[in-house]
């Protein structure tokens, strides 16, 4: 069994890579955006890069999600993604 410590930067990284696709934001999109490579993004949403605290305020800045959205770890838990509306996302494990 893995250690939950080493599983939740995948965690993140995959919360951020569907809130991104739900969004129908490209890589490239979100790449330019935080003034980095795509090849550098595609390695943060498969967990390869670790991520700075900056860096993921950021990103939820421009996926338009509270931080703690990226990090939920369970699975159950419903993303908000517009508070004006009953817009939501599923946030569950592949």
């Amino acid at each position: 069994m893995k250690d939950p410590i080493d599983l939740k930067p995948k965690v993140v990284a995959g919360n951020i890579r569907k809130i991104r696709e739900y969004r129908n934001y490209t890589q490239d999109y979100l790449a330019a955006k935080l003034s980095i490579s795509q090849n550098a993004y595609s390695k943060i949403e498969l967990g390869y890069s670790k991520i700075t605290l900056d860096r993921l305020f950021q990103i939820a800045i421009i996926l338009d999600v509270e931080v703690v959205q990226l990090i939920t770890v369970d699975h159950r838990v419903t993303v908000k993604l517009d508070p004006s509306s009953n817009d939501t996302l599923k946030i569950k494990s592949s």
